[in-house]
């Protein structure tokens, strides 16, 4: 079964082999400039509108798993599932993701897109760094879970309430409002951490063989070095996203393949071709 891609220009330099094997090294980046941000979320819609439904695939995924989430905390009324859904979620999300940055190389390159070759593609991958990077998204995941917990305790610890899931006054106390401001600032920064290291790293490990600790420093640097526009690129993204969530999750059908593909055509953008680091 096959969703055929009408050819695109090719950019001088960029190779066309569909199957070529990647490129070694990382690549030098560029600075990021807003017409980048911009360019790169109007060819993630024309990425959306030739393969739609490789981004309904892939975005079920996490609406999936977020009317799980919703599922479990309705019937039972607690969040102890919460550190589950830190283990499962970013084991399957990275790869879910690499799957529409496939999308978008096969349309960049004019190749078909072929259902099997893209989810050979996604499946390959466990061979290759994207699980060892998982694994670091996983430790940052649940050393947020213990912070937040300990935040909860220091603040709220003592506090009296008959139920947790039921007992909301109890945020509005002096106690519970510099709680959530807290938490809301330190989750802020493993959020931020987490965007950093992976924003760039993901689709440079699909795109060259190199290391998932080079792909990881090279996200930082990318992000350190053009910080305005990437914290601000991130914002968007995070509010998007969020407001995707409100009705029953179906936004994410929209936003999870646009930043999918505008993730991957940022990248192109920034790594200058055939450029490898010292």
């Amino acid at each position: 079964m096959e969703e055929t891609a009408q050819p695109v220009p090719q950019t001088p330099g960029r190779r066309t082999d569909e199957d070529a094997p990647p490129q070694l090294g990382a690549p030098q980046m560029r600075r990021v400039t807003w017409a980048m941000l911009g360019q790169s979320l109007r060819l993630a819609w024309g990425d959306m509108r030739r393969a739609p439904v490789f981004g309904l695939m892939f975005s079920s995924v996490y609406v999936l798993i977020g009317y799980g989430m919703a599922m479990v905390t309705w019937a039972t009324g607690q969040s102890y599932w919460l550190v589950f859904a830190a283990i499962g979620f970013p084991l399957i999300g990275p790869f879910a993701a690499v799957g529409l940055y496939e999308v978008s190389r096969r349309l960049e390159r004019g190749a078909p897109l072929n259902f099997y070759k893209i989810f050979g593609v996604v499946f390959n991958q466990s061979k290759r760094q994207l699980p060892s990077i998982c694994a670091v998204i996983i430790i940052v995941f649940l050393f947020w879970f213990f912070l937040a917990h300990m935040i909860f305790a220091l603040f709220l610890g003592l506090s009296t309430m008959t139920n947790i899931s039921s007992s909301y006054e109890v945020y509005f106390t002096a106690n519970g409002l510099t709680m959530i401001a807290v938490g809301t600032v330190v989750g802020a920064g493993f959020a931020m951490l987490l965007y950093s290291i992976t924003v760039m790293a993901l689709p440079l490990l699909l795109d060259r063989e190199v290391d998932f600790v080079t792909a990881m420093i090279v996200s930082v640097q990318t992000v350190t070095a053009n910080f305005v526009p990437m914290l601000l690129w991130g914002v968007f993204i995070a509010v998007a996203t969020f407001a995707a969530l409100l009705p029953w999750f179906l936004g994410l059908f929209f936003t999870l393949p646009l930043f999918g593909h505008a993730t991957w055509h940022l990248y192109r953008l920034t790594a200058i071709e055939g450029s490898t680091r010292d």
